[in-house]
């Protein structure tokens, strides 16, 4: 079987330092990595914040950005304290999508669409859930 090492997602925005100022200052990460081509545009760089990792680029011809129709992505941040995260995302310019809140599925969280218009969905477990408890209370919420 094929061992999985690594996986997180890959960010393509206009304007990829400014991108990186944001993400760092509202996660309280660190650029780890940064390369660019000849004009200096950001081909990949990889933010770390606590235990996790997420690479932003700068769009081209052969991605483009969610605003130039590019595909969006919901990046899911877990974290001890969604709250101060959302505050500090909303701070750097972030709106809010759907408030931090509790839900009945163990979990408290939100979701934000940051300035470059990738959604982030910022969440804590707060019970341990079997999956099949999840479900039931999923469909609750909609039933």
């Amino acid at each position: 079987m094929t061992e999985i090492l690594d996986l997180y997602p890959r960010l393509v925005v206009d304007g990829a330092d400014a991108a990186l100022a944001f993400y760092t200052a509202a996660l309280g990460g660190e650029v780890v990595e940064r390369y660019t081509d000849p004009d200096g545009r950001v081909v990949h760089a990889m933010v770390a914040a606590g235990g996790v990792r997420f690479a932003v680029k700068d769009a081209d011809g052969y991605d483009r950005a969610p605003g130039e129709g590019g595909v969006p992505v919901i990046v899911a941040l877990f974290t001890s304290d969604p709250d101060a995260v959302a505050e500090r995302m909303v701070q750097g310019g972030a709106t809010v999508v759907f408030p931090v809140a509790d839900h009945p599925y163990g979990e408290r969280g939100g979701r934000l669409a940051d300035p470059f218009g990738h959604l982030w969905m910022v969440a804590r477990r707060t019970e341990q859930l079997a999956p099949e408890e999840i479900q039931a209370r999923t469909t609750a919420m909609y039933g």
